[in-house]
């Protein structure tokens, strides 16, 4: 049987999941010693159940397998098997970790430099615009961003990283074959562009609640640490985080409004002991002696300023867009603090708007535009 093809089949074993499969490899050796065994040494491992066992002896699970291959082929989906050279060491270090994933896009080396932020799908757009402004700039200081192509925070987190020109890794909890949710159908195919998609489910896996928890070790495993935006008291975010210390990771929080709701488990890890972050490099500090010790990537951090992004702005542009932030600030005190006349704040204002940098709010108020 070829390799590819029997550690597909084992995985599609109904009754396998990451435990049980790692007992078999580590009893018989490989997937075809484990269909090839005799049915009284399968019954003694651990775990492994009658039905299991039946499916172990059944042709129908290799035929399965192969229309599964053509059909994972016919999508542009690649297999990442653990033990392999291209899959990610972080991840086949933690307990249980997926026996192989699909992928959709490309997994390189300086992925080893990631930092995973989660969040909660009803952020408010104070969450929203802190977690691009943060993926933007850990995109630009040369580190991937991981998160789970939700609603909210987590695309929040992928829109950020793509504006900084940097790499963002997306792990779903659903199948590789079918957009979840369907409004972010563009990001994936930007994501798979410039990243990657990742989920360990075979195609035609139902979407259930349960699975979503479980890829979260994922997320986690990929990464050297998270960091929750915003989170409820009763997040999936905090499992995440939870998972991230499990597997020795470090957990940032970013604090909210104390007046909002939705920011209480946030503020709840930061009492925990989280670091509270503010700016990437409250993340990158305390990451990057990680990455010289745990990674063969070299620790680079890019110099100078966000705005190279933007060669083409004037100096006067150039200020005004590093003055503004993710709080809004009146066109008065813009003009205030740069020392120009109120008309050519406004003129410049607008130069930017024009470019998708600057978002004009109500009463004249204005914020860096995170969407752009």
């Amino acid at each position: 049987m070829d390799a590819d093809l029997g550690w597909l089949a084992l995985t599609l074993v109904p009754g396998i999941g990451a435990r049980t499969f790692h007992r078999l490899i580590q009893r018989f050796g490989s997937p075809d010693r484990v269909f090839t065994a005799r049915r009284s040494h399968l019954e003694q491992v651990p775990g492994l159940k009658k039905g299991s066992i039946d499916a172990i002896g059944s042709r129908a699970l290799i035929e399965t397998a192969e229309k599964e291959m053509l059909r994972l082929r016919s999508l542009g989906i690649r297999m990442i098997q653990w033990g392999t050279e291209e899959y990610p060491p972080f991840l086949s270090n933690i307990a249980d970790p997926p026996p192989l994933f699909y992928v959709k896009g490309t997994l390189l080396q300086e992925d080893e430099r990631s930092v995973a932020v989660v969040g909660s799908r009803q952020a408010s757009a104070y969450g929203l615009n802190v977690c691009k402004k943060l993926c933007r700039e850990l995109a630009w200081q040369g580190w991937t961003v991981v998160s789970g192509m939700a609603r909210g925070i987590d695309s929040a987190a992928h829109l950020g990283a793509l504006k900084g020109g940097g790499r963002t890794l997306a792990v779903l909890g659903t199948v590789l074959d079918v957009v979840y949710p369907a409004e972010n159908l563009k990001l994936s195919q930007q994501i798979a562009a410039s990243g990657a998609i990742i989920s360990e489910f075979p195609l035609g896996t139902p979407p259930e609640p349960g699975n979503f928890p479980v890829r979260n070790r994922i997320i986690s495993g990929l990464s050297l640490g998270v960091v929750v935006v915003e989170a409820a008291a009763k997040s999936g975010s905090l499992i995440t985080a939870r998972m991230a210390l499990e597997q020795g990771r470090q957990v940032f929080a970013v604090p909210g409004p104390i007046d909002r709701p939705g920011v209480e488990g946030t503020h709840r890890l930061i009492k925990e002991g989280a670091k509270l972050v503010e700016r990437a490099e409250d993340v990158i500090e305390e990451l990057l002696p990680m990455v010289a010790a745990r990674s063969p990537v070299e620790a680079v951090v890019r110099k100078g300023s966000p705005t190279s992004l933007h060669p083409e702005l004037s100096e006067r542009e150039k200020q005004l867009w590093e003055l503004l932030g993710m709080d809004p600030v009146h066109i008065d005190a813009i003009a205030r603090q740069l020392e120009f006349s109120v008309s050519q704040t406004a003129e410049l204002l607008l130069r930017l708007e024009i470019r998708g940098l600057v978002k004009q709010l109500p009463g004249t108020f204005f914020t860096r535009d995170f969407h752009s």
